[in-house]
């Protein structure tokens, strides 16, 4: 069973990802991601579904990129 204290880390590591998360859904969101073509809203009586297939590739083909140039060897 984990230490309290080490407990204590993996909550700060936790919240600051959360934090750094946050932040970059702020400025996406700024920049127009999610609001792409191809992303889909279905807004009905009561019900609001949304879909952003295009959004989320696009945020996936960033990170895989700087990823990769941040962890190449």
């Amino acid at each position: 069973m984990a230490s309290l204290p080490t407990v204590g880390r993996y909550l700060i590591v936790l919240g600051a990802l959360l934090v750094v998360t946050g932040a970059a859904v702020l400025l996406l969101s700024r920049l127009g991601v999610g609001r792409l073509p191809g992303d889909i809203l279905i807004e009905r009586r009561g019900l609001v579904i949304w879909l952003p297939l295009v959004s989320s590739l696009v945020v996936s083909l960033i990170l895989t990129l700087v990823l990769n140039l941040l962890l190449r060897r």
